[in-house]
């Protein structure tokens, strides 16, 4: 029976035989010592003799279990050999397999320690039932904590084939026993055991079935105790280890979170509650990642300070009255753009357009509200206040002019900006609504984008927005009035000093002039 190891089972078979080899042999050794040395039986006719013939039994018993052991250890470990084999992801009958490995491993010490218990009472039944009797309870006492010692190792050592089976799935149940069993077979290996004992020695002694000198029963307790002390250090490393271990990976997974790293997950490898942690720790950063990955596609198209306030005041459709300054933006020639370039240009040259105007708008702390086709929405004051609106309006207008010319040359947009006040918040349905901006004072900053397409400056400002700017205004020049639709009075209108290549305007829009244009936010005329 050859088993052709994969990388992983390499790794961790020599671990796990040396693992029920050295538990097995450390049991052996302290039973044997005891019951040679220590255990105050009375005095036998022929006690050599006893002591050979134990000694005999158990040499041939350990020839003869040990290669049994090895090839029904190989056995059991199959199963797990052929699933690794196959390199799939583990089903629910492998996961189940897996889990359930280190009890099953167990059952080959198990075997061989209770046959030892039946051999050696019939062995030692013909030199007095008190010993018989003695021999029984050591040997079972000490396959019984040899068993704990070995458990705890594999469940250990067999952790990376754990991880592989419980990888990629949803834990929503314990399929091991939990955290407080494994506690209490460390408080059995380290305490329970030796403790007990030393009961029962002591209860022989008490009853008469037991004899011995003082220094004898000394040297028993001694002993015991010091055996209670080593394995209890043991078994208590180990299922610390088996605690904190994890518990640092949950930590440290945790740490990483908090700094904003969303790709961290945690090995899955153990089927009681702590693998309900470590997956449900998995899962919630695999929410975060995904909460995130949608706050930030949805402040791509909202902007982040729309996302914001929609996390502070929940999603209620309704606004609030703001005083605000908005600039509006749109390409020049846009329909001769679409019919001369082919389409992916198109879009390549919007989006590099769009691109200065996110980042000019931004740096004065405004906010792309929407994109219109080949048009943007941009608003100082909502849904976050500002200090300088107006200003801020103004130098971003410029900033995008500049940026323009020196960036995308031949390649212009109008631009108009206004102030006032408007509604801003949800506008829809229940079941979907935008943020947005209503108000006078949109329909103005739109129609003075159309005007100022053909203007050599391509920038035109209402004059509430220059008188509201204060110093950040005084660069600005009166351009004449205009009636805009729905308006009874011309509106002054006002232009940069300069047309943004070093040269004048002269006079460009004579006053009260009332002349046909489509705006983009209406779709009416001017």
């Amino acid at each position: 029976m050859r088993l052709r190891l994969s990388n992983i089972e390499q790794r961790l078979w020599l671990p796990l035989v040396t693992a029920l080899l050295v538990s097995n042999i450390n049991g052996v050794i302290i039973v044997t010592i005891f019951l040679v040395f220590l255990l105050p039986v009375p005095p036998l006719t022929g006690s050599t003799e006893v002591v050979r013939t134990n000694l005999i039994a158990l040499t041939a018993l350990w020839a003869v279990t040990a290669p049994i052991g090895f090839i029904w250890t190989m056995k059991l470990w199959r199963p797990v050999h052929r699933w690794l084999g196959t390199g799939k992801p583990a089903t629910a009958a492998d996961r189940r397999l897996v889990l359930r490995t280190p009890g099953r491993v167990l059952m080959v010490p198990a075997a061989f320690w209770a046959g030892g218990v039946v051999a050696f009472t019939a062995l030692n039944s013909q030199y007095g039932t008190d010993l018989a009797v003695a021999v029984a309870i050591a040997i079972a006492l000490g396959g019984l904590g040899t068993g704990i010692f070995a458990y705890l190792m594999v469940q250990r050592i067999l952790r990376p084939v754990t991880a592989l089976a419980m990888a990629d799935i949803v834990h929503d149940h314990a399929e091991l026993p939990g955290v407080s069993w494994r506690i209490l077979l460390s408080w059995g290996l380290g305490t329970g055991i030796p403790v007990l004992g030393i009961v029962l020695v002591g209860a022989g002694v008490l009853s008469g079935s037991l004899t011995g000198s003082v220094r004898q029963m000394a040297g028993t307790a001694v002993f015991l105790g010091a055996v209670a002390l080593i394995s209890g250090l043991a078994a208590m490393w180990i299922s610390t280890r088996s605690l904190s271990e994890p518990l640092d990976e949950l930590r440290l997974g945790m740490a990483r979170v908090r700094e904003g790293d969303h790709s961290v997950r945690v090995g899955v490898y153990d089927g009681s509650e702590l693998g309900l942690l470590q997956s449900g720790f998995n899962d919630m950063v695999g929410g975060l990642a995904e909460r995130e990955q949608l706050r930030d596609l949805f402040g791509r198209q909202v902007g982040a300070e729309v996302v914001q306030q929609s996390l502070e005041r929940g999603a209620e459709l309704g606004g609030e009255e703001l005083d605000v300054a908005v600039l509006f933006c749109d390409v020049v020639g846009s329909t001769r753009l679409a019919v001369e370039r082919p389409p992916h240009e198109v879009v390549e040259l919007l989006n590099r357009f769009f691109a200065i105007v996110i980042d000019a708008v931004s740096r004065e702390g405004g906010t792309v509200n929407k994109f219109l086709g080949d048009a943007g929405l941009c608003i100082f004051g909502a849904p976050l206040p500002h200090d300088d609106a107006c200003g801020a309006a103004l130098r971003a207008a410029l900033e995008i002019r500049r940026r323009l010319r020196s960036e995308l040359p031949g390649y212009d947009a109008g631009i108009g900006v206004s102030s006032g006040t408007v509604v801003a918040g949800n506008v829809g349905s229940a079941e979907r609504f935008e943020y947005t901006v209503i108000g006078d004072a949109v329909n103005e900053a739109a129609r003075l984008t159309d005007l100022a397409k053909q203007e050599r400056g391509r920038i035109l400002v209402s004059e509430t927005c220059v008188v509201g700017a204060g110093a950040a205004g005084d660069g600005w020049l009166r351009a004449g009035r205009e009636r805009l639709r729905g308006r009874a009075e011309p509106t002054p209108i006002f232009k940069p000093a300069d047309d943004g290549a070093g040269g004048g305007y002269g006079r460009l829009i004579p006053a009260v002039k009332s002349r046909p244009h489509r705006s983009k936010s209406d779709g009416g005329r001017i």
